[in-house]
């Protein structure tokens, strides 16, 4: 299965796929920024946002998407613009036939790390040992996009691709298979208790 997460942004867009695996584990496919000058008229800062959304999606051919759910902030100018940018990214993914969801930041957090109120750097560094890569994605922009994927792909799982699991171009069901043991990443076996436990007494998982 391929998700494309986004961490929507006027200036700065995260835009990151990944492909599950067997054995719950995760790969990079492709990390970009879409970026867009604050000089420029808001019409035109989002057109090019637009098209490098819809070129992303037509090169990785994501099966499910997932977007940041944006919260009020102190600046309201840029809740605005982050608001305006994940509208674009719902359209597209509606154009393209493409399911998607919203994590807020504690539910990309808690499926990462393990912990909803986890920083930056923990963050950046938990996406770097599940996909494996030498270094960390830069700007933080990008690690945040493929963080929104990997929580799709372990907390996600959209009604409609496991009703139908033949939709997905890439294989899978909605969510990355499940894993055991030493295959277990901290945050994912922190993840697996807390459903455990959730199954014995009818509670629900913490974000």
């Amino acid at each position: 299965m391929r998700v494309l997460g986004v961490d929507p942004g006027l200036t700065r867009c995260g835009l990151g796929t990944i492909e599950a695996e067997a054995g719950r584990r995760a790969s990079l496919v492709d990390v970009r920024v879409a970026r867009s000058s604050p000089h420029m008229s808001p019409d035109k800062r989002l057109l090019i946002i637009a098209d490098e959304i819809d070129r992303v999606i037509e090169e990785t051919k994501p099966d499910v998407m997932a977007v940041e759910r944006v919260f009020a902030q102190d600046n309201v100018r840029s809740v605005m613009g982050t608001a305006q940018v994940a509208g674009i990214v719902l359209l597209a993914a509606a154009r393209a036939g493409i399911p998607i969801e919203m994590h807020t930041p504690s539910e990309v957090k808690a499926a990462v790390t393990g912990s909803g109120r986890a920083g930056k750097q923990q963050v950046e560094a938990m996406v770097q040992r599940i996909l494996r890569l030498r270094e960390r994605p830069r700007p933080a922009d990008a690690a945040d996009s493929l963080a929104i994927a990997i929580c799709q792909a372990w907390r996600g799982g959209t009604a409609s691709l496991c009703a139908q699991p033949d939709r997905t171009q890439h294989g899978g069901a909605g969510t990355l298979p499940r894993a055991h043991g030493a295959d277990l990443t901290p945050a994912q076996r922190m993840w697996a208790n807390a459903e455990r436990m959730s199954r014995r007494h009818g509670a629900v998982a913490p974000k």
